[in-house]
């Protein structure tokens, strides 16, 4: 039997408006519909913000470390940062060594008594503004370790043009429409809102669950020894 070959299915913008709103048993018939339907899709992007970690948004940034300079500002379209270590130098090599930094929160930097002495940093504090920042303590003095390297986790590109594809991974495909059928029926259908919103819960967990790092896990069982006496 012979196969297509292919394993670049896609979806652009409109087309996905296109079947969102069919399964709201509507049809677009008007730019103020793909209007608002992108509209919806960007709302749905933000809420996917607070659904976790979506690995194809984590990215690796550098940062040259400034003697004395303390907080450093992340790239515009950064929404958290994960992980982060300082290193002898900006890229992986021979004879080049990371230490890794403890994350802490804004209170515990907030307690710290000397927070401008200088030295080889060993924790960092993320300030979550709308362009979160990272301040290391201690404050490096950019000898030994020159270059801050750390992981940050970005937002979702907009919709744009109705002939973009989505910023998303093919796997986030079904529940992307179903989600966006969702918000439609809010306004259009709510006699379906309740079954679109259970089918949109349900495949947006198959994705979150399948978007994972397999990884070898190790499970040592605990001995317990009572005493006799």
């Amino acid at each position: 039997m012979a196969t297509s070959g292919s394993t670049a299915f896609d979806l652009s913008i409109d087309d996905i408006v296109e079947e969102a709103y069919e399964r709201c048993g509507l049809s677009t018939n008007s730019g103020y519909d793909l209007k608002k339907a992108r509209r919806g899709l960007n709302v749905l992007f933000s809420e996917w913000g607070n659904r976790g970690v979506h690995l194809w948004k984590v990215e690796k940034q550098v940062q040259a470390l400034t003697a004395g300079t303390a907080t450093y500002t992340t790239p515009t379209s950064t929404n958290d940062v994960l992980e982060a270590y300082v290193s002898t130098a900006a890229a992986p090599g021979t004879n080049v060594t990371d230490i890794t930094l403890s994350k802490i929160d804004r209170s515990t930097y907030a307690a710290l008594p000397n927070k401008g002495s200088t030295g080889q940093p060993s924790q960092y504090y993320v300030d979550r503004q709308t362009t979160p920042t990272i301040t290391l303590y201690l404050t490096p003095d950019a000898t030994t370790y020159t270059h801050l390297c750390y992981y940050t986790l970005k937002r979702i590109e907009d919709a744009g043009a109705y002939t973009n594809n989505p910023d998303i991974p093919f796997r986030f495909l079904p529940c992307m429409i179903s989600g966006l059928a969702f918000y439609l029926s809010l306004k259009y259908s709510p006699e379906r809102t309740q079954a679109l919103k259970m089918y949109y819960e349900d495949e947006l967990k198959r994705a979150l669950d399948e978007d994972g790092q397999r990884a070898s896990v190790f499970i040592s069982p605990a001995n317990y020894y009572p005493t006799r006496n």
